[in-house]
């Protein structure tokens, strides 16, 4: 795997917390899957096998099963306006499903009818959702309407996606990293750089608002994660390999492999 050797990064700063190993660290990815952010207060967490979203805490670290007895196989989660949107696949179609405050279910999207990859989306601040279609066009929904809102150079893998910014962070690998706008412009580009034999597990964007891909590297049997510069798309961090696909990101950009029983007690 390539790995950017100064990009804009002149040292490494290491930050050493006393008592709680997760007091100055931000859960970033968990078994392979990205963690949502919910402000500076709580962290989202979905995990194989399990139809529970677990909500944390991040003051009293204290995790809350919720959503279980609506989603059967849940992987990304975003909050938006006080409603929760969660990826879900049921009897073999996509959906995206949205809780209120309560999680109790307001609405379910389907979402495979339109050619999207499973579990990928993005709620804009205006609340349209944002998905990738078969047709090298990311479409974004309203309540009464589908319609354009960019379009991408297609490559044999589909792509990730996550809000990010106020916009949406499109991942295509083998070819690019693309940062939009609410509006559909591009804020910035990344072309992609990293080995064909690398492939991409998932994007996170964590409560400062700091973009992180995971990469796993299969002859390694390992896993790397990459961190952004949000204003440029340089990458600015990256983490030593890892046996495990969690990690987590110190307050000053500092990216670790970290230990998923740190967070919710392993199950």
């Amino acid at each position: 795997m390539t790995r950017p050797t100064a990009w804009g990064l002149c040292s490494l700063l290491a930050v050493i917390s006393c008592g709680d190993p997760t007091a100055q660290r931000n859960l970033i990815f968990v078994d392979g899957r990205g963690v949502a952010a919910i402000g500076d207060s709580m962290l989202a967490i979905t995990r194989q096998g399990d139809a529970a979203i677990l909500v944390r805490e991040r003051r009293t670290g204290a995790t809350y099963a919720r959503g279980s007895q609506a989603l059967t196989s849940p992987h990304q989660v975003q909050e938006h306006g006080g409603r929760w949107y969660v990826s879900d696949t049921r009897g073999g179609e996509d959906w995206i499903v949205v809780f209120d405050a309560d999680w109790e279910v307001v609405e379910r999207i389907r979402t495979d009818t339109l050619g999207a990859p499973p579990h990928q989306f993005a709620v804009l601040p205006d609340g349209r959702v944002v998905l990738e279609g078969n047709d090298a066009r990311l479409l974004v929904m309203s309540a009464d309407s589908i319609g354009t809102f960019a379009r991408f150079e297609p490559a044999q893998r589909t792509g990730f996606l996550s809000a990010a910014s106020g916009g949406v962070l499109h991942a295509v690998p083998d070819r690019d990293v693309t940062l939009y706008n609410q509006n559909g412009n591009i804020r910035w580009q990344l072309p992609w750089q990293w080995e064909e034999d690398a492939y991409m597990a998932d994007l996170s964007v964590d409560a400062r608002g700091r973009i992180h891909l995971l990469f796993g590297v299969p002859g390694e049997q390992t896993f790397v994660c990459f961190s952004l510069s949000t204003p440029t798309g340089e990458v600015l961090w990256w983490s030593q390999p890892g046996p495990t696909s969690t990690f987590s990101v110190e307050r000053l950009g500092e990216i670790h492999p970290d230990n998923v029983e740190n967070w919710i007690g392993g199950e």
